[in-house]
């Protein structure tokens, strides 16, 4: 199974001919050219979703919407039809009440929430789970919080049980926050991959090379339970110099034991 995360840039912020409606296309084209079988994205409004709907055809999608009464599918999942069997979905805030819709704690700047769904492979009957999130981008505390009730969450399902983890964590291999996920079972794939866990920044403002970064990669892909990572990328295409995010996207594949 191929997994993409993607944080496409949400569709509000002013970004002159970075905008979305300037690169809806091409961002498409790109994840489309990956055969994906899994796409997680971040940041996604409801005219984003609307668009990729359209544009990927052969996917069936989940995404809770971050607040009360809201309409932007912020994490969605997007899954081939004719490769799995839906079981189960949900999603929860990361908050000191994850069951409360829009709750935010911790002075975290933004509401964050995860989405997830578990699946049954059609042709093995294989039942694994993925879950899609974006820790905050502000403040260290609730990010640590929140890889702690992700780990918190995971924990339930049996030690076997195998899982995938997608989403921006806005920070990199050094921040603790990371620390909370791996000490708490969580299996990097592009480490498992490269034995490197570190092919440096995939925030880049746009700017791909150019970007100077103090972060390193910031969009992950982790594993755990019966699975193993073959395959694990980070994606820098671009067209005339323009990109389709202002993240690179990150790919993983694996297989299910």
């Amino acid at each position: 199974m191929k997994i993409l995360t993607c944080n496409i840039r949400y569709l509000g912020a002013e970004d002159g001919d970075n905008g979305w409606k300037y690169r809806k296309d091409f961002c498409a084209e790109i994840i489309k050219s990956q055969s994906a079988d899994m796409i997680c994205f971040q940041e996604v409004w409801k005219q984003q979703f609307e668009d990729l709907h359209r544009a990927l055809p052969g996917y069936q999608t989940f995404g809770m919407a971050d607040v009360p009464q809201g309409r932007n599918p912020q994490n969605c999942i997007f899954y081939r039809k004719n490769k799995f069997n839906f079981i189960s979905s949900g999603g929860y805030w990361l908050s000191e009440t994850p069951h409360v819709p829009g709750s935010r704690s911790w002075d975290s700047a933004c509401i964050r929430l995860a989405n997830w769904i578990r699946l049954e492979v059609l042709n093995t009957k294989t039942e694994f789970r993925i879950v899609n999130t974006h820790l905050d981008h502000v403040a260290q505390e609730a990010r640590e919080n929140q890889a702690r009730i992700i780990v918190e969450d995971t924990k339930a399902y049996q030690e076997d049980y195998p899982q995938i983890l997608t989403g921006d964590m806005n920070c990199d291999f050094s921040n603790k926050a990371i620390k909370v996920f791996k000490s708490g079972g969580w299996i990097d794939t592009f480490e498992a991959v490269h034995g490197n866990g570190n092919p440096g920044h995939t925030y880049h403002e746009f700017k791909g090379s150019e970007c100077v970064s103090d972060i390193g990669k910031m969009d992950w892909i982790f594993m755990r339970g019966k699975i193993r990572a073959t395959d694990a990328e980070v994606i820098k295409d671009c067209r005339n110099g323009k990109f389709p995010s202002d993240h690179y996207f990150v790919s993983a594949t694996v297989d299910l034991l």
